[in-house]
């Protein structure tokens, strides 16, 4: 195998011999100067938004002449290794410990961004296995992957030669993982953009070909919701197996980490909405981002006040694209309305957008990082109607975006300090103060007010007279722990407060990746049936018996259409539901 000379940075990955949950990575170089000394690993990754610390996995680092005589290393912070004579290194090898299997005390890695070596697979997310030496973060660089010779490799790089694929920079290959094993592949051409579907399924329950059926229309949707698909090629990465985590975004990839279950319609519904979400990526941010997202300071990471536009915007999208493909009906999309303004209430209503975005590195800004897709998606979604209606029904927010995807570009960032104002003068003046109320900071947002002007009525609660099974408690994530924040009048003696963190039901124990269906499980239960429920409180693990409430019946955050919407209101909303 040749690599050009112009790519100084040629790792190996020992994947032939995967015991104790750790990569073995060597790198050759040469023509390491005084400011390549240092050897970087990353705090964290764009678009995670967590602290990562990647040098707590590392069990074993050096440095080595032409000779093979080992150099003197320095470890000079958690993420930094130094050398001291850099100009005479030839290799450098070192040991990682992947992030799913090795506990750590805090900042615990999000799976779909971590990294897995298993007997049968191994999952790679670049910042968790490569660093780079200081000063070379923009060069490129090779990466070859020693495997069993039968397994399939899921991946968005371009490969280069026998088991070896190149990427631009180190933040190429952190935007493309790698997941390979024995997958199963589905592939499709979408009008000239090639996708490749890998997956991952612990028992074979599903397969790549599932996954395609069960999004092809979903494709379809997003082309014509972008008019034209800003990239080439695009590989989705799934993996099935015991625990659901979410999904991540990248400029040509997405990876999923979901339990594994037996394959059906509705499964399938579930994770095209998130693939939904995850593929619009490629508008946001790949072809509208800040200097802050192109220039991705690894070391110390800065936050970019536009999470709202990369996430909340992207979400926003997700939904509608399919509402207006006919892949799910207005119900639907108004219940998907319903639950994220559900789910904002439960959020600190002081937490602006921009706020938000700007303290999501740190512990206070995680335990409102979950609003980005609740509250970013409903401020998208009013921005969509002030737009349509400030244009005559002529332009939305789909188009300013598709816009702004042409001005920009992948290669072409935004100022981070002046986007406000750029939105503002592509759009009208009266924009400006709505990103002031409802981005920077957090007025209440005025849902009737704007869907009353496309003929859609609001109604913050509905007592419909019947009676109805109760929890008689309210939960939310005010510090990154489920907590129960409201209590009814008649729990007032069952022992539980107010603050409580909720540890489980039943002995099942809850957190954040099954808190909805378990909480979902309990309110399908009916009137005075029993269970128990586990919280701690100052540390001290109590369980009480409690009995299933009856209450009245109230419908919350009701949407529905406007049988007396006047002329101008239907003449908006069908454009609403439309691609301009």
């Amino acid at each position: 195998m040749h690599i050009s000379n112009a790519q100084k940075l040629n790792y190996t990955i020992d994947l032939e011999h995967r015991f104790d949950d750790t990569f073995k990575v060597t790198l050759d170089v040469k023509g390491l100067k005084e400011e390549n000394a240092v050897y970087q690993f990353a705090s964290t990754a764009p678009g995670t938004y967590q602290v990562m610390d990647m040098g707590r996995y590392v069990t074993y680092f050096s440095a080595f002449d032409k000779k093979g005589r080992e150099l003197e290393v320095d470890s000079i912070s958690v993420n930094k290794r130094r050398i001291l004579e850099p100009k005479k290194v030839r290799k450098i090898t070192y040991n990682i410990a992947e992030t799913w299997d090795t506990p750590v005390e805090k900042n615990q890695i999000y799976r779909m961004c971590g990294s897995s070596i298993e007997k049968d697979h191994v999952l790679i997310n670049g910042q968790t296995v490569f660093g780079f030496p200081s000063g070379m973060q923009d060069e490129p660089l090779s990466i070859k992957l020693n495997y069993i010779e039968d397994w399939e490799v899921g991946t968005a790089l371009e490969p280069v030669g026998e088991k070896t694929y190149k990427a631009d920079d180190y933040d190429h290959i952190v935007d493309s993982p790698i997941l390979l094993g024995r997958l199963t592949k589905a592939s499709t051409d979408l009008n000239g953009t090639d996708i490749d579907i890998y997956t991952y399924s612990k028992t074979d329950k599903i397969k790549s070909e599932n996954l395609l059926d069960a999004m092809s229309e979903m494709l379809k949707a997003a082309q014509a919701f972008l008019v034209e698909l800003p990239v080439d090629r695009y590989t989705f990465l799934f993996h099935f197996e015991d625990q659901t985590w979410g999904a991540w975004e990248h400029s040509y990839s997405s990876e999923y980490v979901y339990a594994e279950q037996e394959w059906s319609e509705d499964f399938g519904k579930r994770i095209t909405s998130t693939a939904a979400h995850e593929f619009f990526h490629i508008v946001t941010p790949l072809n509208i981002h800040s200097e802050i997202i192109e220039q991705f300071n690894f070391e110390t990471p800065t936050a970019s006040e536009h999470l709202w536009l990369y996430e909340g915007t992207t979400e926003w999208a997700s939904d509608l694209m399919q509402l207006r493909y006919g892949l799910i009906d207005l119900e639907e999309f108004f219940g998907e309305l319903q639950r994220k303004i559900s789910i904002d209430n439960q959020y600190d209503p002081s937490y602006s957008l921009s706020k938000l975005s700007l303290t999501s590195y740190t512990d206070e800004g995680q335990a409102q990082y979950g609003n980005i897709y609740m509250r970013g998606a409903l401020v998208s979604g009013l921005l969509d109607i002030k737009l349509l209606e400030l244009s005559g029904g002529k332009r939305g927010l789909r188009e300013v975006v598709n816009e702004l995807a042409k001005e920009y570009g992948s290669d072409r960032a935004f100022d981070e300090d002046r986007f406000f104002e750029v939105f503002t003068a592509k759009t009208y003046p009266e924009i400006a103060g709505f990103l002031d109320s409802y981005v920077k900071n957090a007025e209440p947002l005025p849902y009737k007010e704007y869907y009353e002007k496309i003929g859609i009525k609001y109604s913050e609660e509905i007592r419909t007279g019947k009676e109805v099974s109760a929890l008689g408690m309210g939960f939310g994530v005010p510090d990154g722990k489920i907590r129960i924040t409201a209590l009814d009048e008649k729990l007032s003696g069952s022992g539980l407060e107010v603050n409580d963190e909720l540890k489980g039901f039943d002995g099942v124990e809850i957190n954040l990746q099954n808190a909805r269906q378990m909480i979902g499980q309990l309110r399908s239960k009916s009137i005075g049936d029993e269970y128990v429920i586990s919280v701690i409180r100052e540390g001290e693990e109590l369980e009480y018996p409690i009995s299933v409430l009856a209450e009245d019946e109230v419908l919350r955050h009701v949407f529905e259409l406007d049988e007396n919407a006047t002329a101008q209101q239907v003449a908006l909303r069908e454009a609403w539901m439309e691609n301009l």
